[in-house]
């Protein structure tokens, strides 16, 4: 019977931990999710950029558009595993995303964390703002800050050389807790952002312009961030 007691005490560690974490893609079609792409307003034929392939979420990249969660969230941990299938390009995932086309008429207000290629983890402030350590150095000079068109609303990560080569797999963590957002990629802290004007909301990927393969978008509460 001792021998019974770890092995039971796992088991529920398991069963808590699988009840709690959500896989916000299942494998077959984009139920949860809503799309939007401005170009499919107005051309009755123009293509859905998301589609469902092998398995796989995957952003055809063309034309440029959003695929938002019907829900929102917060305090949570987003773990996403992404590639580019053929060519380095740009794609990014916003989280506390809210209405609709508000900059560009196109994006949703929200936090992006950037996933372009040698640029993952950066923070790009659409309609929402964040602050992080050190910065003027990593997001120039304060006058120009913003948060709409024209505005300097890039910020850069901490780190280099983190991503993968084009067609091999990468992991991003992103954590939201209350005001803050550390981002991970293939288990290097790349940002960490504080005061953020947002703490809940839809969370979205991107069709910008390069086809992504995503094959996990994992969501699980959390109550504390990651040291």
């Amino acid at each position: 019977m001792k021998n019974l007691v770890p092995l039971l005490i796992l088991s529920i560690f398991i069963s808590c931990t699988s009840q709690s974490a959500k896989s916000l893609f299942n494998g077959t079609n984009l139920e949860g999710w809503h799309i939007d792409v401005p170009e499919m307003d107005s051309i009755p034929d123009a293509r859905n950029p998301f589609v469902v392939r092998d398995g796989m979420l995957v952003s055809l990249g063309t034309p440029q558009g959003h695929i938002i969660t019907d829900d929102s969230y917060e305090n949570f941990r987003l773990e996403v595993e992404y590639r580019f299938a053929a060519e380095p390009g740009n794609c990014g995932v916003l989280v506390f995303a809210s209405t609709p086309r508000s900059l560009y008429k196109m994006f949703p207000k929200s936090i992006e964390v950037q996933m372009m290629y040698e640029n993952a983890g950066d923070f790009w402030c659409i309609v929402e703002d964040i602050s992080v350590d050190n910065m003027i150095a990593r997001r120039g000079p304060k006058t120009e800050w913003g948060i709409t068109e024209g505005k300097k609303r890039r910020i850069l990560n901490l780190t280099d050389g983190s991503e993968k080569p084009v067609g091999a797999w990468n992991s991003m963590s992103i954590e939201c807790l209350d005001n803050q957002i550390k981002v991970w990629v293939n288990g290097d802290l790349v940002n960490h952002g504080y005061n953020a004007t947002a703490n809940k909301g839809q969370i979205a990927l991107q069709a910008e312009g390069s086809e992504v393969e995503f094959r996990k978008v994992v969501v699980t509460p959390i109550t504390q961030l990651t040291e």
